[in-house]
């Protein structure tokens, strides 16, 4: 294990320094501190030692025999009818073989025989999957709501909170939120609870100003923080 890495990850959790002090101290990432603390976190100091990265399996390991008997499945279901899917396939071969190959291998595998045919327009079922930061101040969230008051007055309520925690780190209405508001409520939030390692937002003109090829000042401030900025595609 990385003498350093150790002495990070005893830094932030014994000591409870700032992330982003180290960071800036010892010229690492951040990125790489909250992905030691995420691996301690679940294994300990174990969890640290150096991980190989050689691939857990491969599909031109999968022996020769198994290859064919995986084509031949995906063939046979097809003329039948039936669903010739990865999983399908899966489900039949561990009825043959004490250890068949994993989904994804079976996929490779008719990927490269040509069985597979591409459907871009189809989204991944991954990207509905809600990314969930594991560790406070890892991510914060930003969006503003449009609201109407018991008087029928129209405002847009700003809302920062932790992604990890869902604590709601600041709440603050305007009549309309401007960049200035934004920047305003992101420093007192920030004041209170340290500064995150990124900051999620859509892409409202308050929070970026790339469809008009600039920054916005919440962008130019994060910048001089050193914090990612994060849009959603929506």
């Amino acid at each position: 294990m990385s003498n350093r890495g150790r002495y990070i990850v005893e830094a932030v959790v014994l000591e409870h320094r700032s992330p982003t002090e180290l960071a800036r101290t010892h010229k690492v990432s951040r990125s790489w501190i909250y992905k030691l603390l995420e691996r301690f976190e679940q294994g300990g100091y174990e969890s640290l030692e150096p991980r190989s990265r050689r691939p857990r399996s491969c599909s031109h390991q999968v022996a020769a025999k198994v290859q064919k008997l995986i084509i031949k499945l995906r063939r046979e279901l097809a003329a039948a009818g039936h669903d010739a899917g990865p999983h399908t396939i899966h489900f039949h071969l561990s009825k043959k073989l004490p250890e068949p190959p994993s989904v994804a291998t079976i996929w490779r595998i008719l990927k490269r025989h040509g069985l597979v045919t591409a459907q871009p327009q189809k989204r991944p079922k991954s990207s509905f999957i809600r990314f969930a930061a594991k560790l406070p101040n890892e991510t914060w969230q930003a969006d503003a709501t449009p609201w109407t008051l018991a008087d029928d007055s129209p405002v847009e309520i700003l809302n920062f909170l932790d992604d990890c925690s869902r604590v709601v780190l600041a709440s603050s209405g305007f009549r309309t939120v401007k960049g200035h508001d934004v920047a305003h409520v992101f420093q007192a939030a920030s004041n209170t609870f340290g500064l995150p390692a990124s900051l999620l937002t859509d892409n409202g003109a308050v929070f970026t100003g790339r469809q008009r090829r600039g920054k916005v000042i919440l962008e130019l401030e994060l910048e001089r923080l050193g914090i990612v900025p994060k849009h959603s595609t929506a």
